[in-house]
């Protein structure tokens, strides 16, 4: 593969983390204070809120930093070893978690929608989840057909 097709990734793949970066450092904040000011008596809510959007960010990191690895593998012709089956794989975990902890906050998000009248939280929720399983699901079948091909491409090398 060309080298300017996967800098270019490598350029979008920076490029994704640093909005993440910023939404963290800014709005994760701004939520929880919104979540403690919506419910007064139950403050813990605001820390609930901030270990779980905070929870979800460092294996979205995870996930950036393994794609940059195998676009690292792709640099040097090593796309079809069990390095990249191993990246995909871990990428696929973090998705999976992402999602669950995404599930697990729900209900957080439930009572903030409940309380400011804001059924579009539960939305964006239900739309994080969803992607986020999809992302799962397409690594996973990646992850299957790079082993099926690696695979062949072993068998292919002992006849010959």
């Amino acid at each position: 593969m060309e080298r300017g097709t996967t800098l270019f990734l490598k350029v979008a793949v920076i490029i994704i983390g640093i909005p993440v970066l910023a939404l963290c450092i800014f709005l994760v904040p701004e939520i929880a204070n919104f979540a403690a000011e919506l419910y007064p008596d139950h403050t813990f809510l605001k820390y609930l809120v901030l270990i779980d959007l905070y929870a979800t960010a460092i294996p979205f990191y995870y996930a950036l930093y393994q794609a940059f690895k195998l676009l690292g593998y792709i640099d040097r012709n090593k796309a079809f070893s069990e390095l990249s089956v191993s990246v995909l794989k871990n990428i696929k975990y973090c998705a999976i978690t992402i999602s669950s902890l995404f599930v697990v906050g729900m209900p957080l998000f439930y009572l903030i929608a409940e309380k400011d009248d804001a059924p579009g939280i539960i939305v964006i929720g239900m739309v994080l989840i969803f992607a986020s399983m999809v992302i799962a699901v397409f690594a996973a079948v990646l992850q299957k057909l790079l082993k099926e091909a690696i695979d062949i491409k072993s068998e292919n090398d002992l006849t010959v």
